[in-house]
């Protein structure tokens, strides 16, 4: 039976590795400081074996002690979003990068086997050449993608110098059940999907033949089940992705056969703040 710490436990993708965790009855502690996580997302998983912790982890002296007994740490906390990131960047700084070295120190210090990060493809800023592979050069053009590169590279220094197992996930796009379709932040299909419901037309930037790589929430969650294996590997980074491609009018259509609606997209050329 391992041990394990998630932190943002309570938000999107954090619940997720939470239930998987929960039913195969690992002992699991979750740090969230319910800023944009949700009590309701792991109510269900809460028992003997979970314990909650709230706490906000960019405050160094919160994270004594609950790094204890700990092997295995997931760590999804970090503001989530390009939008927020641009207006208020230093509070990104603050939760992502602050947040992701204090995160590192406290596992060194402990004696954690390994640390999973949650990376973004937002490392990448545009890319033009696609498919997108790890080792093209990165360009984050916004203050939330450039959290997320300072985070690997706090990630590789812990590893090649303190020799913390540390593996970086790059997410792309990540859909499923408990994500807020209020979200700014790659919540596309979610948003579409609450319109749509309501009989609204969905908001698309530009022409709506860009693309993107929709990844499901259960891909994600078993990418970080397999890196979780990473004792003695050092350190690595991973694109999680479905490898197929999408464009926003295609998305469209699909979920217009699957509502089984004909609702067409209104269009914006304006882009600005746009994720």
């Amino acid at each position: 039976m391992g041990r394990y710490l998630i932190t943002g436990g309570a938000g999107f993708i954090g619940s997720h590795i939470v239930e998987y965790l929960y039913k195969k009855s690992h002992k699991i502690r979750i740090v969230d400081n319910f800023s944009t996580g949700k009590w309701e997302n792991i109510q269900e998983f809460t028992g003997k074996n979970v314990e909650v912790i709230e706490a906000d982890i960019a405050w160094r002296n919160q994270l004594k002690g609950i790094m204890k007994d700990i092997e295995i740490v997931y760590h999804q906390a970090a503001i989530p979003s390009v939008p927020k990131s641009i207006k208020n960047p230093r509070a990104t700084y603050r939760a992502n990068v602050m947040g992701t070295l204090n995160i590192l120190q406290a596992a060194k210090d402990a004696g954690v086997i390994c640390v999973i990060f949650a990376s973004s493809s937002s490392v990448y800023g545009t890319a033009s050449n696609l498919p997108v592979y790890e080792d093209i050069p990165l360009k984050p053009i916004s203050p939330y993608g450039a959290s997320k590169l300072a985070g690997e590279h706090l990630c590789r220094v812990f590893s090649e110098i303190y020799q913390l197992n540390t593996i970086c996930l790059r997410y792309f796009n990540v859909f499923g059940p408990r994500q807020d379709p209020k979200s700014q932040y790659a919540a596309v299909i979610p948003r579409f999907i609450d319109k749509m419901l309501k009989g609204q037309q969905p908001v698309i930037y530009g022409d709506g033949f860009q693309t993107r790589d929709f990844t499901y929430i259960m891909n994600v969650v078993k990418a970080n089940i397999l890196a979780s294996a990473c004792e003695n590997n050092g350190e690595g980074i991973f694109n999680i992705a479905s490898s197929s491609s999408r464009s926003i009018n295609e998305l469209v259509a699909l979920l217009n056969t699957l509502l089984k609606t004909n609702i067409p997209p209104r269009y914006i050329k304006e882009r600005a703040n746009e994720p």
